[in-house]
């Protein structure tokens, strides 16, 4: 309202500078109009009476036609109807000495002139030299006097415009630095207020997505606008409850896996019992019904054990041993276990190791549960006849290692999300493949705790690569 408000300030003053410029403007030139036209106008109307009365006293004088008289007469009157409306719009005093000086030089015009007609009415005779050069002497005077004061006011005309010109001059001259101003200003201030509003809305869709990445540090601090600022509130409150509502859970989870950790494995250990015919013998039958007890046995304790690594790896309390070695004995331990797998569904595993590849600073435990998730899913989403390729090079001072697969791929929207604990990826025509959400996201934990990145790039139906690097 301020930014508005200021130019609006602006636009008015240079609205009322270019009235005002307009109204001096149109005095000046109707002052022009109403009293200098109309003296250069008298002027001329003058100096035609004046010689007009000349040559119809000399006609007079010769011809005695008193047409020529009555016509004398009316240029006589003409000439005192003039010089009477000139004197009351004169405006300088130059002016005004000059019509004194025209009406002398006429009142004598009009002595020697009486005399001369009253002579010729007589038939007396008149000294004609004499009376000529008086009489000229006289007009001369006239004529000399008018045309200085057609001078004085064709200098005012002149004063005049040069005033108006540098009065416009300058007045164009302030409205464009005027017009400039108020355009950066309104641009300035359309962009502060854009800015006030899209930056606060830019955090709030930063902070958006770290919701949605399960990051609920509901720590915004937006104090303007005031209509963001109670949105802003409203957000951090919805951030405090969902990361009450997160802990409550992984609290929830962490707790249900040390319960279930023991009876699980007195149930393997059972399991394994019967199976080695300690409590009697077993038929062909109860063998093939204890194996796949012993399976999902050890498959709920898999489960258990990784609820309880990511529940750690969440808090900050997973433990890592950091040790310089190298990563192609812990590529080709995944991918030698992945062996009876892979010759089971009868697809091809390949790996592509640079041989300079450094050594880096690991935990070679966890890099090798993320090989085993990794190449485990490239298997396991591999349909049968296809291939999973393993690689691992150099690449702008990290090691970059690549598993790649041919299976049905995944969906653009999904890429990001599969990283998440719980969350799997709908692929077509694999409804019958299961798992438990928690291996990329015990991926995605132990490689940004060795300072890596990882990432998922596919295309649906051309296969998934799985990417992450480790600095050197």
């Amino acid at each position: 309202m301020i930014g508005y408000f200021t130019i609006f300030v602006l636009v008015m003053i240079v609205s009322v500078y270019a009235i005002v410029k307009l109204y001096k403007l149109n005095a000046e030139t109707r002052y022009i109009l109403r009293i200098d036209n109309r003296i250069l106008d008298y002027e001329e109307k003058l100096t035609d009476s004046i010689l007009s009365q000349l040559r119809y006293e000399k006609k007079f004088v010769i011809t005695k036609d008193i047409v020529l008289y009555d016509q004398f007469l009316s240029a006589k009157g003409d000439f005192n109807k003039f010089l009477a409306e000139v004197f009351l719009i004169v405006d300088t005093s130059e002016k005004r000495d000059s019509l004194s000086k025209v009406k002398t030089y006429y009142e004598r015009f009009q002595s020697l002139i009486d005399k001369e007609i009253q002579h010729a009415q007589e038939n007396k005779i008149n000294p004609k030299r004499k009376y000529d050069q008086e009489t000229e002497k006289t007009v001369d005077g006239i004529l000399e006097e008018l045309k200085k004061l057609g001078i004085y006011s064709r200098h005012d005309v002149k004063q005049r415009m040069k005033s108006l010109g540098e009065s416009t001059a300058s007045a164009q001259k302030l409205a464009i630095v005027m017009s400039a101003i108020i355009m950066v200003l309104a641009i300035a201030t359309s962009f502060l207020i854009t800015r006030s509003i899209t930056k606060p809305l830019t955090i709030l869709m930063e902070k958006t997505k770290e919701i949605s990445e399960g990051v609920f540090d509901g720590n915004l601090n937006i104090t303007s606008p005031p209509e963001i600022l109670k949105l802003t509130g409203a957000f951090n409150s919805m951030c405090a409850k969902l990361k009450m509502v997160d802990k409550m859970k992984s609290d929830f989870f962490s707790s249900m896996s040390h319960e279930l950790r023991t009876p699980l494995t007195s149930i393997k250990e059972g399991i394994s019992l019967l199976q080695d015919e300690v409590g009697g013998t077993v038929t062909e039958k109860q063998k093939r019904l204890l194996a796949i007890l012993s399976e999902e046995s050890k498959r709920l304790i898999d489960l258990v054990n990784s609820l309880l690594d990511l529940s750690k790896m969440e808090a900050g309390m997973m433990t890592y041993t950091f040790e310089q070695g190298s990563l192609a004995p812990l590529i080709g331990r995944a991918t030698t276990e992945m062996i009876p797998l892979v010759e089971a569904k009868k697809i091809t595993i390949e790996t592509k190791i640079d041989e300079k590849l450094p050594t880096i600073k690991m935990d070679r435990e966890r890099i090798l549960q993320v090989l085993r998730n990794l190449i485990g899913n490239g298997v396991k989403f591999t349909p049968k006849g296809g291939q999973v390729r393993v690689s691992a090079c150099l690449k702008n001072r990290e090691v970059e290692i690549s598993v790649s697969d041919t299976g049905p791929g995944i969906t653009k929207e999904n890429l990001t999300t599969i990283f998440e604990k719980f969350h799997q990826a709908a692929l077509k025509n694999s409804d019958h493949i299961k798992g438990t959400g928690l291996g990329l996201a015990i991926v995605k934990h132990v490689i940004t705790a060795h300072g890596g990145r990882v990432w998922a790039e596919s295309e649906p139906g051309q296969g998934s690569s799985f990417i992450f690097v480790l600095p050197v």
